[in-house]
């Protein structure tokens, strides 16, 4: 029986392999998880869509992990119910700024979270971040910007809104990265769904909107599944590297959904595409660098 307080934790993994595994694997799912949206029909509504992840995944997290144990037994409750009140702050904000904006500029701007989450590393819990480090930071976001062609498009109030999710996914992770340490990332992602869920039921049962032919009740169950599959990931990628460098390694994402736009959707494959997303994962492989050496000195000294 799998046990939802301790998740992958157990196995003994090198920090340097596990966390970039993890958050590019999850980085992957989420790529699913856009495509399958993208491909649903337009009937849905964000609500619907995100009361069928939220609830959806509640079910799933029961049925797997759940028998003979109460799940939202965790340590920290108040933090598990504030972490679940700012993930769902993120995504509606997110979801919003897109129906606002251009859908470039809101995920542009959406992904400056790991700068946010580096702000909020040091003011909650004092952990500093080199110069260099800095500098990959921005240069993946830099690398994201040429991915999507950034133009400041939109209202200032959708630019604000995008800003907004943002700021809460940087705490977000922020969060779940102290949370990491003492519950597993089903007890992490049940409290989410459980915030998200009683966030979009009421606008979902005014006009709710369900599945009415087997395509589009497979394409749901494979929103559920890839949410639950890839928040796990991710919060167990907490569990071996700092919230910054989870959400840069994140930003991988972009690059796997543009993969996925000229593979499945026919988008243009631009020199934006190939220049952005070589940034993008050049930053990574470096940041991933810098880390391993850390490791090695921290080890070096502790001898």
């Amino acid at each position: 029986m799998l046990n939802p307080n301790k998740g992958l934790s157990r196995i003994q993994m090198d920090a340097r392999v596990a966390g970039p595994l993890f958050m590019l694997s999850a980085g992957l799912l989420f790529t699913m998880l856009n495509v399958l949206i993208k491909l649903l029909g337009p009937d849905f509504r964000v609500w619907d869509i995100a009361f069928f992840r939220f609830f959806g995944s509640i079910v799933v997290l029961m049925a797997v992990f759940g028998r003979g144990r109460n799940l939202y037994r965790g340590h920290n409750i108040r933090l598990l119910i504030i972490r679940g009140c700012t993930g769902s702050v993120a995504f509606i904000s997110l979801v919003a700024a897109i129906r606002l904006l251009p859908v470039s500029t809101a995920l542009v701007i959406f992904y400056a979270f790991p700068a946010f989450s580096a702000v909020f590393s040091f003011l909650l819990y004092g952990e500093g971040i080199d110069k260099i480090e800095i500098l990959y930071i921005l240069l993946a976001l830099v690398g994201v910007g040429i991915l999507f062609d950034f133009q400041l498009e939109g209202g200032i109030f959708g630019q604000a809104v995008a800003l907004n999710s943002a700021v809460f996914a940087g705490l977000t992770v922020t969060l779940v990265r102290s949370l990491r340490a003492y519950n597993g990332p089903v007890v992490i992602y049940l409290y989410f769904c459980t915030i998200g869920s009683l966030v979009t039921l009421p606008k979902f049962i005014q006009q709710p909107v369900f599945p009415s032919t087997p395509t589009e009740a497979a394409m749901i169950l494979g929103i559920i599944l890839t949410a639950v599959s890839a928040q796990l990931l991710m919060n167990q990628g907490f569990f071996y590297c700092r919230g910054w460098e989870g959400g840069v390694f994140m930003s991988a994402e972009v690059v796997f959904t543009g993969i996925a736009g000229i593979a499945f959707l026919h988008d243009p494959a631009t020199w934006h595409f190939w220049a952005g997303g070589l940034l993008v994962a050049a930053s990574v492989v470096v940041l991933n660098r810098l880390k391993a050496n850390h490791t090695k000195t921290t080890k070096g000294a502790s001898v």
